[in-house]
């Protein structure tokens, strides 16, 4: 007992040493946030101008996990929220994030020895002629029970490195999962948008074509009174074919959104229809969240994405460091082994080994140095490309804003044009019908009329997208979606932990 005593004590003292000495290796630390209170040049807007709503700009605000709803369309909610159930790239990527955290607790079992048993049964002929004696050939059988037991112990913290590594793969996939759900509802709003757009400069075409077949009834009834010379009822007809002409190519972007947001839904454009939402059943958000800088690098899903992967590439320096240091490995072995079933645990067929390997490399070409270095220039590269989509992330949120702002101002004067257009054209109509203007004073307020919708129309659908852009660029407030109600509205990365 005595002699057995401080051999277990230094077993152990040099596991305690393993399990208790630090990793070589940078220690990842999280880069410093942007110390900036503001995005654009000089400073942030604090509203819009009034265009039918202005937009106020609340910074520090919350972003809404189901931001959607602010445009207060329960239609829209019900078709982001299927789409979410049904997206066959959304379900990929919370795939991939359940095989990563699989994949971190599978590493996780470094940390532990590795136990194996082993039951053997052989019948075996002897012959000790073999070895040069004599004797007659005997045949036995052999029973054998044994377990062996293997540790590595982890003294330069190689295997923490790379359960580090594989952490920070966690990391990647979760903030993947997050942006592919902001991404998809996103284009689901955006879709809904363009196609309602679509379908608003459709209708108002067809009412300038059906004013305009009530001047060529008009026309040719002067043409018969011959007050008018024909050569004007051709040009009212060349008119109204090349606004009749506009609706196909419309109809087949509307047709396009649709199928689209099939797609997005995960369906087949033949098996699904989606509801129709159109710019009336949109309500324009007018108070409008706005991170901090510092929170926003915290909460993106693609710079969240650049950071884990710059984490990935710190832990894996130290995997490559701690590949050029001398590795140890303790072993053990007992068993027992005997002719007969029951003797099988008798003390004379017993055996046992202990033992610790240790295994440096002294030569290998430069390869693992090299490795090393190698490792840190991936490091330093990741290094400028967080920073790199860290500056995108600030310019997009500040083109956002100055977007919302020149949209609000784009748009009161779209809305004049448009009032002005129709005034004159409803003025226009009745002097043509009175037979004192021309058709050309008719076909120029026409066209006036049509691009003056065409252009307002356009501008609210662009102020709408751009409202969606800003929810998009500070993230979509995944990290408001803990509750059960966010979870119910599919809100983005609700569903995983």
């Amino acid at each position: 007992m005595g002699a057995a005593a401080p051999r277990c004590g230094a077993a152990a003292a040099l596991l305690l040493l393993a399990l208790s000495g630090c990793a070589v290796g940078p220690d990842f630390v999280s880069p410093k946030a942007p110390q900036g209170s503001h995005y654009a040049i000089g400073a942030d807007p604090l509203a819009t101008v009034s265009a039918g709503t202005a937009q106020r700009f609340a910074p520090g605000a919350e972003v809404a996990a189901d931001w959607w709803r602010l445009f207060n369309s329960e239609k829209l909610g019900a078709l982001v929220k299927e789409a979410f159930a049904g997206n066959p790239g959304l379900a990929a990527a919370e795939a991939s994030l359940r095989q990563s955290q699989d994949s971190l607790r599978a590493g996780y079992g470094v940390f532990f020895p590795a136990l194996d048993g082993q039951a053997g049964a052989e019948r075996e002929r002897y012959s000790s002629l073999k070895l040069g004696q004599g004797g007659t050939a005997r045949v036995f059988s052999l029973l054998t029970l044994s377990a062996t037991v293997s540790y590595a112990l982890d003294l330069w913290g190689g295997e923490r490195r790379t359960v580090e590594a594989l952490g920070a793969q966690v990391d990647y996939q979760r903030a993947t999962e997050r942006a592919t759900a902001l991404t998809l509802s996103a284009n689901i709003v955006n879709t809904v948008i363009a196609k309602a757009a679509y379908r608003a400069e459709i209708e108002a075409t067809e009412q300038l074509i059906e004013l305009q077949k009530q001047q060529v009834r008009l026309g040719e009834v002067q043409a018969r009174a011959g007050t008018v010379p024909y050569s004007n009822v051709l040009s009212l007809v060349s008119q109204l074919a090349t606004d009749e002409a506009a609706i196909p190519p419309l109809e087949q972007k509307a047709a396009e959104a649709d199928h689209l947001l099939a797609t997005l839904s995960g369906h087949t454009p033949a098996e699904w229809t989606p509801q129709e939402i159109g710019l009336a059943d949109l309500a324009l958000p007018a108070d409008l969240p706005l991170s901090l800088p510092s929170e926003l690098v915290r909460h993106r899903p693609d710079i969240l994405v650049a950071e884990a992967t710059l984490h990935a590439a710190s832990a894996n320096v130290g995997v490559a460091t701690a590949a050029l240091l001398p590795s140890v490995t303790l072993s053990g072995g007992y068993g027992t082994n005997n002719n007969a079933v029951g003797n099988l645990f008798a003390a004379s067929g017993n055996f046992w080994n202990f033992g610790a390997n240790l295994t440096t490399p002294l030569f290998d070409g430069g390869t693992l140095w090299f490795q090393r270095k190698a490792a840190i220039e991936t490091f330093k590269e990741e290094a400028a490309l967080y920073r790199q989509t860290v500056l995108a992330a600030f310019a997009q949120v500040a083109d956002t804003l100055r977007a919302l702002e020149h949209d609000a101002e784009t748009l009161s004067a779209q809305d004049a044009a448009l009032k002005a257009a129709a005034e004159a054209l409803h003025l226009v109509g009745a002097n043509y019908q009175a037979g004192i203007a021309t058709y050309l004073d008719v076909l120029s307020a026409d066209a006036q009329y049509h691009q003056a919708k065409i252009n307002d129309l356009e501008t609210v659908a662009l102020r709408y997208q751009d409202t969606v852009a800003l929810f998009t660029a500070l993230g979509g407030g995944w990290w408001n979606a803990g509750d059960k109600e966010a979870r119910a509205a599919g809100a983005p990365g609700a569903a995983l932990p």
